[in-house]
């Protein structure tokens, strides 16, 4: 164990227990599954009470699995592919920074989960504990974190987002 491996965990830590928080909220705080179905709708993701869940689930899961360090390139296509669908539904109208509403928080989720799929878990992880050194770090982590989780993002906002139309007053 190295100070890399401390510092992964933290990492992983940080971000996963933070995505999987946000999950949690949309299942059990404010407006639960209903409220953020009203937002889904709002925002043009159809059928919003699938992807209220889905969100909710993937966000639980995905925040879950990289704190763990468990599947790592894949729990990390979650983040982007999750990152992906919020920074083009919310955020991308309103610039980079978060000040703004911006997409600048979920850039850095983004590049943070992708930079531990590259790194790999750690020795503090579960991937390390259940296979032994992780074969799916560097190149791998690269493509599997960017190639599935923008696919995943990519296709569900083409199959699912139908942004509502401005009409002029």
């Amino acid at each position: 164990m190295t100070s890399v491996d401390i510092a992964l965990l933290v990492l992983r830590l940080s971000i996963g227990i933070t995505m999987a928080i946000h999950g949690y909220a949309k299942l059990f705080l404010g407006g639960r599954i209903a409220g953020t179905s009203k937002w889904f709708t709002s925002l043009g993701m159809r059928p919003a009470t699938f992807h209220a869940w889905l969100a909710a689930i993937t966000e639980i899961a995905a925040g879950l699995a990289l704190a763990a360090g468990l599947l790592t390139p894949f729990a990390s296509a979650a983040f982007v592919a999750l990152m992906l669908v919020a920074a083009w539904t919310v955020h991308r109208k309103k610039g980079f920074l978060i000040t703004s509403g911006g997409w600048e928080y979920t850039f850095i989720l983004a590049v943070a989960a992708i930079s531990i799929a590259i790194m790999g878990p750690g020795h503090l992880s579960l991937d390390w504990l259940i296979f032994g050194a992780p074969h799916l770090e560097g190149l791998p982590g690269l493509f599997i974190s960017i190639g599935v989780g923008g696919v995943a993002g990519a296709g569900l906002l083409t199959a699912c987002y139908r942004p509502p139309k401005n009409i002029p007053a």
